[in-house]
């Protein structure tokens, strides 16, 4: 979430520009180091032997906010970022472009991603999908348009503020989780909660969306403006978490939270099939505010990494760089990320990446 006053979003729109990503690692070290890249809410995903990584650019010097692709064998060194969609000139999508994710369904990729007609205040965003012309992730997309992220006739796009969608097949059957509004209002200070849907395809859910959790425990409360955000999948071996962001982004409180489906047979729409847990994963005096994470695997499917977004200082702001580390499992077969490494700090270089 991004409710912040007028001064910041200087600083925000320099993190969100910059496309120069920092060395992380010498030719031929067995080593890097964090930070890996510049910008927040990262999302990786890995098909084959590469690793692509989509970030959203905040546009600048006559160029529309969009969306970037980048394609390399290495997890640690991302490749040369790729526009692949801009925000056109008008509709409800033309700006706050916010948390775009890359996901294969099929033949196709689809990139889920949110966007605002306008803001400050950030109270039009919603959620859109755009569907790759061919199976090359970072060539063109077609819009396939605004998800319905639930029913609001009285609203300009008839659906409820949405962002930070992910999708997952569970059991075979395709299901959508987000970050919502319970209803559209007239200030971004609203409270975010995560909500979940089956869908008929990668761009239309066909069900009435569920809450499944809300900013309710004492590790996810007693800020300024309580939130849940930035959930994603995490399946391994017949579970499946859903693996999520709460309190405030801008601050050093920032953290993740856990939600674990009971049983693989149980449906996921149903919030008692859901068990919370938290905090997972939070920072520490080197590494502020650390969240919004994705998940993959080294290159030879040994281990298991999380790319996350930290601050880079305690001061309330967007200011944050992007980092890798390793995380394991324990006997019950839930993930243990442990505390965030400090920048800085080598660390070896995922198993199996040359």
């Amino acid at each position: 979430m991004r409710i912040l006053p007028l001064f910041l979003l200087a600083a925000l729109f320099l993190s969100c520009a910059s496309r120069n990503n920092p060395p992380a690692a010498a030719a031929g070290s067995s080593t890097f180091k964090n930070p890996i890249a510049k910008g927040a809410d990262p999302w990786v995903i890995r098909d084959g032997n590469q690793y692509y990584v989509c970030l959203a650019t905040g546009g600048g010097n006559g160029r529309r906010p969009g969306i970037t692709v980048s394609k390399s064998a290495s997890l640690t060194e991302p490749g040369k970022r790729v526009t692949v969609w801009q925000a056109p000139e008008s509709g409800w999508n033309r700006d706050c472009i916010w948390a775009p994710e890359l996901h294969r369904i099929g033949n196709r990729w689809y990139i889920y991603y949110a966007a605002g007609k306008s803001g400050p205040p950030y109270i039009n965003q919603r959620s859109g999908v755009l569907e790759s012309v061919t199976d090359d992730p970072q060539g063109a997309y077609t819009d396939k348009g605004i998800l319905r992220t639930g029913i609001d006739e009285r609203d300009y796009v008839k659906t409820i503020w949405a962002i930070d969608l992910t999708v997952a097949n569970i059991k075979g059957k395709l299901y959508a989780v987000w970050s919502g509004w319970e209803r559209n209002a007239a200030t971004d200070k609203t409270s975010q909660r995560l909500y979940i849907a089956s869908m008929t395809n990668p761009w239309t859910i066909s069900s009435p969306r569920v809450e499944i959790s809300r900013p309710e425990e004492e590790w996810e409360t007693g800020g300024t403006l309580d939130l849940n955000e930035g959930p994603q999948f995490l399946q391994r071996k017949g579970k499946t978490f859903i693996i999520y962001s709460t309190r405030e982004s801008w601050t050093k409180d920032y953290r993740l939270g856990q939600l674990m489906l009971k049983n693989e047979n149980l449906s996921p729409l149903n919030k008692s099939n859901w068990i919370k847990k938290g905090p997972v994963f939070r920072g520490t005096a080197q590494v502020p505010g650390p969240g919004h994470a994705s998940f993959t695997t080294s290159p030879d499917g040994k281990e298991w990494w999380i790319f996350y977004h930290a601050k880079l200082d305690e001061r309330h702001n967007w200011n944050r760089d992007l980092r890798l580390q390793p995380f394991t499992w324990d006997k019950s077969g839930q993930p243990v990320f442990g505390q965030p490494v400090p920048a800085g700090q080598p660390l070896a270089r995922p198993s199996g990446e040359k």
